[in-house]
């Protein structure tokens, strides 16, 4: 295969535009069930690819691309429920043994997240939440089945969260693209901001810790640890 042909063939894998501009609304579908089903998808663009194709709904927003939204919806919310489910089936059937095979460590920091939302927040809560955080969205799925979350819960949840999810980018960049005229010619700089904010929590989460970890901090404010000699 020519150089240029792998090359094309990675954008296509990591870039919104170009994977709307090759696979269209079946391209969704399939980044959002890789992305929320299986730990291989924690990299993909699930924020950004979502936004974009609310832009490229917009009719003359691309001469490339041409969506709809129609087609972009379902699409989209068929991608993330049934990614979610499948990752929960995978995460039951697997055990804790299936997340230990992944040596990334930003997946295991995703892990770390993941339970501590299931912790501070409970199942519900943390299962809705989880869809706006970028590789949490992508663990907590199979880390839900690795917990023996009810099915019942987790199932109605992560339809109530990757609705909400799916639908609410979609809908944001399509009311930006019809409110802005020629918004392909931001597009750029738009995903890139998309990217920055789907990517905050992960930054506060950062700094909560090395805060929490610095030489001098207390990591145990238990007052009587502190009466011990």
């Amino acid at each position: 295969m020519p150089s240029s042909a792998v090359s094309d063939l990675a954008v296509n894998v990591l870039d919104a535009s170009s994977l709307l501009s090759a696979f269209g609304a079946l391209g969704i579908a399939v980044v959002l069930f890789a992305e929320t089903g299986l730990l291989v998808g924690f990299f993909l663009p699930g924020d950004s690819l979502l936004f974009t194709a609310g832009l490229l709904c917009v009719p003359g927003s691309s001469d490339r691309v041409h969506l709809t939204l129609w087609q972009v919806l379902p699409a989209a919310v068929a991608g993330a429920l049934l990614g979610a489910q499948f990752g929960y089936v995978l995460g039951r059937r697997g055990g804790r043994a299936l997340l230990g095979r992944y040596k990334n460590r930003g997946l295991h920091e995703g892990v770390a997240r993941a339970e501590e939302l299931l912790v501070r927040y409970g199942h519900a809560k943390a299962v809705v939440l989880a869809r706006f955080v970028p590789v949490v969205r992508t663990v907590l799925n199979p880390l839900a089945g690795v917990v023996e979350m009810p099915v019942r819960t987790f199932t109605l949840w992560q339809i109530v969260g990757g609705t909400i999810w799916a639908v609410g980018l979609v809908l944001a960049g399509y009311g930006l693209g019809s409110s802005v005229p020629n918004v392909d010619t931001y597009l750029l700089p738009i995903v890139a901001v998309v990217v920055l904010i789907s990517l905050l929590p992960i930054a506060v989460e950062v700094i909560r810790q090395r805060k929490h970890h610095r030489p001098g901090s207390d990591s145990n404010p238990d007052p009587h640890d502190r009466n011990e000699p």
